[in-house]
């Protein structure tokens, strides 16, 4: 069969930050829904879609035909009675959310950087923070999704399926066209600054009760948390600027000279932090801007390999507390770079969220020697302790929990597994990684070749 310039042999893929590549025979681009579902249709193996590529998790590729949505990113309608948006799945959240501001609209829902595809962001369950900060899927009204056969379903709010699609790993079907409900834009009031840790402790409840826009940076090894406070007021209140003072802007390169270090000498990182913490996070700031505008990062200095850990809020008092023990503890290597950013969800119902059943809170952990994350000790020693609190992970960063373990603190994973092999028996959209993680026992084989 003749095969046309995107359907050409490739070579290898790989991640943004190179820690993830895999070999692949065919890569396909898509710019029509009809294109999508014909390449999905006609593939009798297994295929992955991709975007940004910015999951530390394997979850994008690892299969011998690749889908790139990254030019499947048009605006579909605009409703604007409804406050609804259609869009195609491989539009960025900066096209995103800069075309709804335009219009005066938001999503009171937004993840710290806009660089990753809606599609992505859906599908590992991207998420926002503050009193009512919840998963951006919740915002997704309705969706059409390219299922195994190469069918088009429309899936609806208020259907089972959508409980389950919202957050899905592309797993039961790809997304294809996303419907969103939009608010109106809103203008915060920002005041940010440096609080012990066992003064923010004792009152995170009571800041997440006053304030609309609640986030704490944490910075292990200095006692310290950054606290980022917003609340909503009209635009043309007027808010004295302070941006704190000016070398603040050096923090990503003076956090990278510092850290360069202490991969080969870890200890080193309880010096860094406190020299970044003294350096950058003991000014007061204060400003006003949208949410995208104000708490959203627009770029990255350098790739960074992230895990990010959730607990119920009802348990996270005790996790915490072990986990800062530990941390502080010598005898383990744990030593993190900081900040581990620390956000609030609102529970829901959607199968695979991190807020499942339960108001729930976040910690991030980051290394920014992204090259050295295996030998990372405090991915393992973060992950052991949230597991054992019934914490979850966060399906695009990196982990190593699998199959019961996962099944032991999402209730709906087994239902989510099984719904799977219904609308997927033959694991077309699974790739080893995932088929390790969901524990599938036996997948029928086949020569995986676009037909």
């Amino acid at each position: 069969m003749h095969k046309n310039a995107e359907d050409q042999p490739q070579s290898t893929w790989v991640s943004w930050n190179e820690n993830v590549q895999h070999n692949y025979t065919y890569h396909h681009t898509v710019k029509k829904e009809k294109e999508l579902a014909e390449i999905i249709g006609r593939t009798s193996g297994k295929v992955r879609v991709y975007g940004s590529k910015q999951s530390s998790a394997d979850i994008a590729a690892g299969t011998d035909s690749l889908i790139d949505m990254r030019q499947y990113d048009q605006i579909v309608s605009i409703d604007d009675v409804k406050k609804q948006i259609t869009v195609q799945s491989g539009i960025t959240l900066k096209t995103l959310i800069t075309t709804i501001q335009d219009r005066g609209w938001s999503l009171p829902c937004l993840p710290d950087i806009d660089t990753v595809t809606l599609g992505g962001a859906l599908a590992t369950g991207t998420h926002g923070t503050g009193r009512d900060g919840k998963l951006l899927s919740e915002y997704m009204v309705s969706c059409r999704m390219v299922m195994a056969d190469g069918s088009i379903r429309k899936v609806s709010e208020g259907e089972e399926l959508m409980d389950a699609a919202r957050v899905s790993l592309g797993l039961l079907g790809i997304f294809s066209e996303i419907t969103l409900q939009c608010q109106s834009v809103y203008t915060l009031h920002l005041k940010e600054q440096p609080m012990h840790d066992d003064v923010w402790m004792a009152q995170y409840d009571d800041l997440l009760d006053d304030n609309d826009f609640t986030r704490i940076l944490w910075m292990p090894h200095t006692d310290h948390g950054y606290v980022i406070l917003g609340n909503k007021i009209d635009p043309d209140t007027p808010v004295k600027h302070n941006p704190g003072p000016d070398y603040l802007k050096h923090r990503r390169a003076v956090s990278r000279m510092l850290y360069k270090y202490t991969t080969k000498f870890p200890f080193l990182t309880t010096i860094a932090n406190k020299i970044i913490y003294k350096l950058f996070f003991t000014s007061k700031k204060e400003s006003k801007g949208t949410l995208y505008d104000a708490t959203v990062t627009k770029s990255r200095s350098g790739t960074l390999e992230l895990a990010e850990w959730t607990i119920a809020k009802s348990r996270f008092n005790a996790c915490f507390t072990e986990l800062k023990a530990a941390l502080d503890n010598s005898d383990n290597a744990a030593y993190v770079h900081i900040p581990m950013d620390i956000r609030f969800v609102k529970k829901d119902d959607s199968w695979l969220s991190y807020a499942y059943g339960e108001d729930c809170v976040t910690v991030g952990c980051v290394t920014r020697d992204a090259a050295n994350a295996d030998h990372y000790k405090a991915f393992e020693v973060v992950e052991k302790i949230f597991l054992k609190h019934g914490g979850r992970p966060h399906w695009g960063k990196r982990f190593e929990a699998k199959g019961e373990e996962l099944s032991a603190v999402y209730p709906k994973f087994e239902d989510f597994k099984a719904l799977r092999q219904e609308l997927d028996p033959q694991g077309k959209f699974l790739n080893p990684y995932l088929t390790e993680l969901l524990d599938v026992k036996t997948v029928a084989k086949s020569k995986n070749r676009a037909a």
